[in-house]
């Protein structure tokens, strides 16, 4: 559920939920219904109302010429701002390791307060995690309520049931978030990076050691393959539970003697799981945030499965612990941040209690 494809790799071997008026979201689809399922989703005009200009391409695809281009002039366009982003980032507000549900999530509420720089570092090419799919590989996501306000606030359509909801396809929810998240200017996606390392400094992780995937991948084949590193005010580590590249960022922290140690997730128990995972989202050492399924695995919490509520909430509550890091409007002291940042908004629900840091 969480990315496993992110990996600190030098030196490592092979709840309550959030309630309250103030969380109210900030957009509500207009209910579709049936009589067997009930949908929320944005107005779809009618068939009728749609022109056929919308319909029909601008140019004549029986006769397309592209405009001329020099292949120079593509590799400089790549490089030039490939470069400029690893410059403004090499001394960055807060680096989010793995881009699965949770770092997605994360990410995505660090975004909507435009005076912070977020960079995402993700080893796979492909960002998204485990939620492309639901479990077993199959399609649908059960999202269970009321994290499903954080669906609302994206405008993902779902099949509204009892206590939870479910998302026809997975990839509609990461895909989604990924597009808006993405389009947004203080936001940056390092993918096919690798964060091999923690920088620490006095005792607080001051950043982290990058270097290309298939350079990471490769230093048993290959002599002295050096490191980048990107120094960050706070770093969010949503490395997902335990697999070849899962839960590396609380198992360096072990490993270099900054906790004691990591005991693992335990066996599936779905209701206990997902409040837990909420619960214990937090800054585990100074400096350092830990979110998603990671947190289990530090916390011996059990796995919730193939439902995916959590991800998200942990990953907006520890997007809001890292505001409070930076001395910024945020949730987790209770301050009325929609007087400030109103787009700065948690998932809604019933009352105003707010998780247990």
């Amino acid at each position: 559920m969480a990315s496993m494809a992110t990996t600190f790799s030098s030196a490592l071997p092979a709840a309550k939920p959030f309630k309250g008026s103030f969380f109210d979201s900030s957009f509500h689809g207009v209910p579709v219904t049936s009589p067997a399922l009930h949908f929320r989703a944005k107005p779809i005009p009618s068939a009728a109302s749609v022109s056929m200009s919308a319909a029909t391409p601008s140019y004549d695809l029986n006769n397309f010429k592209f405009d001329p281009i020099r292949e120079s002039i593509v590799s400089r366009e790549m490089t030039r701002r490939y470069m400029m982003d690893m410059i403004t980032h090499a001394d960055t507000d807060v680096v989010v390791v793995g881009a699965g549900s949770a770092g997605l999530s994360c990410a995505y509420e660090l975004s909507k307060n435009p005076s912070v720089q977020v960079a995402i570092i993700e080893q796979s090419v492909s960002p998204g995690g485990g939620a492309w799919l639901g479990g077993q590989l199959f399609s649908s996501m059960v999202v269970r309520k009321p994290a499903h306000h954080f669906l609302d606030e994206l405008g993902i359509e779902y099949d509204e049931q009892d206590n939870y909801v479910v998302i026809k396809h997975a990839a509609l929810f990461t895909s989604t978030i990924m597009s808006k998240l993405l389009a947004r200017p203080n936001v940056k996606l390092f993918n096919a990076v690798a964060a091999e390392d923690l920088i620490v400094k006095g005792g607080r992780v001051g950043g982290v050691v990058t270097n290309w995937a298939l350079v990471s991948m490769n230093h048993d084949t290959q002599s002295c393959m050096d490191p980048n590193v990107m120094e960050a005010k706070v770093v969010v580590s949503s490395c997902g539970h335990d697999g070849p590249f899962g839960a590396t960022g609380v198992k360096r922290l072990k490993s270099i003697g900054m906790i004691d140690s990591v005991p693992g997730m335990k066996a599936l128990d779905m209701n206990t799981a997902e409040d837990a995972i909420v619960r214990l989202t937090r800054e585990i050492v100074p400096g350092m945030i830990v979110t998603g399924m990671e947190v289990a695995e530090i916390d011996g919490a059990p796995r919730m499965g193939p439902t995916f509520g959590a991800m998200m909430i942990s990953g907006q509550k520890a997007a809001h612990l890292a505001l409070k890091a930076l001395g910024l409007p945020n949730a987790i002291e209770g301050q009325n941040i929609g007087n400030i940042h109103p787009e700065l908004i948690l998932a809604a629900a019933e009352s105003a209690e707010i998780a247990d840091a």
